[in-house]
């Protein structure tokens, strides 16, 4: 299986957040390539820009060191993107979508958004205390 992690999911993966263990067990199996869209990293770079975020400074470092595999975004992923139904406004998420959509990953995220599009998605959830 091929896992495209949203943002927020990487965070969790990077700061040892408590997932679920069925999410867990699912990024962990290394019969699944995980990858980490560029999306993710500019939505990132961004937001730890404009004081919104913390996040690892080393933030390709860290994605590499989790074993996770970078996603370049392509011209078809953005022309996808750009004709996606307007269910989400968010254009990192729209590049998600479209990425997931092109290459029929898996898109692990907890936006409940997504379902809107015809995406497969594992949902993402944090573990309870």
């Amino acid at each position: 299986m091929q896992l495209l992690l949203d943002t927020h999911v990487v965070l969790w993966c990077l700061a040892g957040a408590p997932l679920s263990p069925e999410v867990l067990d699912t990024i962990r199996n290394r019969q699944n390539a995980v990858f980490v869209s560029a999306a993710t990293a500019w939505e990132v770079s961004i937001k730890q820009a404009l004081g919104k975020l913390n996040a690892p400074g080393n933030f390709e470092e860290a994605v590499e060191d989790a074993g996770f595999t970078a996603l370049p975004i392509t011209l078809a992923d953005a022309l996808t993107a750009g004709r996606l139904p307007g269910h989400h406004a968010d254009p990192f998420d729209r590049m998600l979508i479209a990425q997931a959509l092109r290459r029929r990953m898996t898109l692990v995220s907890q936006d409940s958004r997504f379902g809107e599009y015809d995406v497969r998605i594992l949902p993402a959830r944090q573990r309870g205390p």
